[in-house]
Formats: C-alpha cells, sequence, structure tokens
C-alpha cells in the first residue's frame, strides 16, 4: 500500500465497474439526463492523450431521421460481414449486434481531422492517436456502468459512408457509434459468450515473461 491508495470501498468501486461492464445491445429506452450526459462526456474528456493531442471528437445524434440512416449503414455492413463469414454466416446474423433504435442517446465517436503535425508520441506509433480516443471511449464505458446505464461500441460501418453522413471534414474518422442509455439487466457475462459465439481466454493464456512466448 501507498499513502495515494483509494480506500477499500473506493477501490472495489474502481474494480467492479470494470468487471461489470458490458457491450450492451439490449435497451430500455428512457433518457439520459442533460447534466448525467454531460458528467459522462467529461469523464472521457479526462483520459489520457499522447501529447496531450486529445483526437477524440463526439457527434451527439439527437434526429431520429439521422439514427435511421446510420442503422441502415450498420445493417448494410452486418450483412457483408455475415457473407465473409461463410459457414458462420448463419449464427452471425442471429446476434443482435447494435441498439441504435432503442438507446436513449446515440453518440458517434470520431478521429479529429489534422492529426499528422501531432509527432509526440506518434513518429513510430502513429495509431496511438486512435489509442487515445479508446481510452475517452473507456472512460465513459465504465463512468456509465457507474452511473447505471449500459453502453454498446458499435464498429459495424462503412467509415468514409458515415464521415459523409456527418459531414465529417477530410482526415477525420469515425471510429464508433456509440449507444448509451438505461438497460432493463446487463448481461451475465459479455454477450457473445452469453450467445455461445465465442468464449474469453484467461490472461494466463497471454502473459508473457521477457520474451514473446517465455509464461512466468
Amino acid at each position: 500500500m501507498t499513502d495515494h491508495v483509494f480506500s477499500e470501498p473506493e477501490r472495489a468501486a474502481v474494480y467492479r465497474a470494470i468487471g461489470e461492464r458490458r457491450d450492451m445491445r439490449h435497451f430500455a429506452g428512457g433518457e439520459v439526463a442533460p447534466e448525467l450526459l454531460a458528467r459522462l462526456l467529461a469523464a472521457a474528456h479526462q483520459a489520457p492523450s499522447v501529447g496531450l493531442m486529445q483526437p477524440w471528437r463526439f457527434i451527439r445524434i439527437t434526429q431520429r431521421a439521422l439514427r435511421e440512416r446510420i442503422q441502415a449503414l450498420v445493417e448494410q455492413e452486418r450483412v457483408l460481414t455475415a457473407q465473409a463469414l461463410g459457414e458462420r454466416s448463419d449464427d452471425f446474423m442471429k446476434l443482435k449486434v447494435e441498439g441504435i433504435n432503442d438507446c436513449a442517446e446515440l453518440l458517434v465517436a470520431a478521429l479529429m481531422d489534422n492529426r499528422e503535425p501531432h509527432l509526440f508520441g506518434r513518429r513510430t506509433l502513429p495509431e496511438m492517436d486512435l489509442a487515445s480516443l479508446a481510452c475517452a471511449i473507456q472512460n465513459l464505458w465504465l463512468a456509465a456502468r457507474a452511473e447505471g446505464l449500459g453502453m454498446g461500441w458499435v464498429s459495424l460501418f462503412d467509415p468514409q459512408a458515415l464521415a459523409a453522413l456527418l459531414g465529417m471534414p477530410a482526415g477525420a474518422k469515425p471510429v464508433a457509434v456509440l449507444c448509451l442509455g438505461p438497460v432493463t439487466a446487463f448481461y451475465p457475462a459479455p454477450m457473445l459468450v452469453v450467445e455461445g459465439w465465442a468464449q474469453a481466454q484467461p490472461l494466463s493464456e497471454m502473459l508473457y515473461e521477457n520474451r514473446w512466448g517465455a509464461r512466468p
């Protein structure tokens, strides 16, 4: 322990939020109060970013017609993904992959344009801008779980088509369609595990020591 440790209940709350975070697809409608949405986005904005470039941009979708057009883009990619999966196509089409028309709030998380001048930490790893955005999304996800709200990350879309739909400038890139809002219940385990699509692997399979593949 150090002098900077949180209290035991505070630590338990942090680990609970991490452990109970789920990629939600089933939403119960309702709404997210403006002050709560502001708090969640502030949590996202506190994420670490390489060179403090803060590459994240969030677009709140408030027009129902625009939601429907985004959902249509996702459905188009869902069909193409199913075709690419071959023998698993039918199983994939049975999965619920988004809650765009059911969630209380819809956000699109994107990378800003004009990222090239930001070299601090990106000269050899330019994808660190994406890593920074992912950290912001994770902050939002964990804060939402702590507030009792579900969130789902949808990545089934053509980024160029979505960028055009939302009037993004050249160089900006949408990365995630985020469904946010009240849920009836959180999944007891990741949905893909519950549905039998995949099994989570233990940490021991992913932890090496000193050299790739060397077990601790």
